[in-house]
């Protein structure tokens, strides 16, 4: 059955609405939803970031856990038990914020086989995976010590399998090796000015989803890392005419094009979004339609793309 979605901004944006090409999850095949759109600031409207990969109406796999998430995960009718993989592209709060509340959540859900989740090495600014599930569930100091049996595998929790992915690990490496024999994961290391920051590929069933992460567009191995992707998943959180510090995070709408285009993706996602993207949105997607000539979609807060 096809609906539609609609996201009622505040009353200085208009209307946005997406229709679904299907109703999510779909019983067979692969799917995207967008369990968050926006951006760090609450005044969108959306939750940030976050998405689900779908399989056979499943929730196989969870790209970060940006604030708002969890209550969107629940609306999904997604299924902690389900997932095989948790990927967080870093460490901002936009892409992190409901990880503990997802992980407790979870601790209700019975759920018996360990999760892998990924994550980017750390710098002086910033932890890296193991240092940021330490400080978050190490039972002596931890600040949801009392979840600690997630880093062991005992309380009746499962063990989240941690892959910190620094430069030692190759793009090519199957993050999910040994782990399902239909998922594959990649991950690659994108320039997000000092923060480091991972883009994921999820290969499943001759589908490949590329979810590009926050980039300032400035890494050439990235058209091959996302070379003919089924879906491209970037990020527009800032327009045309952005100052030199955001350009440092952030892939203005004319760079995403181009680098969309390098990849030779079949369609495009734009997701997101911040308010100062959303205020001119139409004139922004032409300015991405100027360098991709593929198919160009905007998301909205659970949004579903069958594959």
């Amino acid at each position: 059955m096809r609906f539609l979605v609609c996201l009622i901004t505040f009353s200085a944006f208009s209307s946005a609405c997406a229709e679904q090409p299907v109703a999510c999850p779909p019983a067979h095949g692969v799917a995207v939803q967008v369990l968050g759109s926006g951006g760090p600031i609450a005044d969108d409207a959306r939750a940030s970031s976050s998405y689900l990969v779908w399989v056979d109406g499943k929730s196989r796999v969870i790209i970060d856990t940006g604030g708002g998430s969890f209550l969107r995960f629940g609306e999904a009718h997604a299924d902690f038990r389900d997932l095989d993989f948790m990927g967080l592209s870093h460490f901002h709060a936009d892409h992190s914020a409901d990880f503990a509340a997802l992980m407790k959540s979870g601790n209700f859900a019975k759920r018996q086989r360990a999760l892998p989740v990924a994550g980017p090495s750390g710098s002086d600014r910033f932890p890296g995976l193991d240092k940021y599930l330490t400080s978050i569930l190490d039972g002596s100091q931890g600040a949801y010590g009392y979840l600690s049996g997630y880093l062991d595998g005992t309380g009746g929790l499962p063990e989240l399998e941690a892959i910190e992915v620094g430069d030692s690990v190759s793009p090519k490496r199957n993050l999910l090796q040994g782990e399902s024999d239909e998922i594959a994961i990649h991950a690659l290391q994108v320039p997000h000015g000092i923060v480091p920051a991972l883009a994921f590929r999820v290969e499943v069933r001759g589908k490949s989803i590329v979810f590009a992460s926050d980039q300032n567009g400035s890494n050439e191995d990235f058209s091959d890392f996302a070379k003919d992707a089924t879906l491209l998943v970037m990020h527009m959180p800032i327009p045309e005419g952005a100052g030199d510090g955001a350009r440092q995070l952030h892939a203005i709408p004319s760079r995403i094009g181009e680098v969309a285009a390098a990849t030779n993706a079949k369609s495009l996602l734009l997701s997101h979004f911040m308010a100062r993207s959303l205020e001119n949105l139409e004139q922004n997607v032409q300015l991405v339609k100027s360098g991709f000539t593929g198919d160009v979609e905007t998301a909205v807060d659970l949004y579903c793309r069958a594959l």
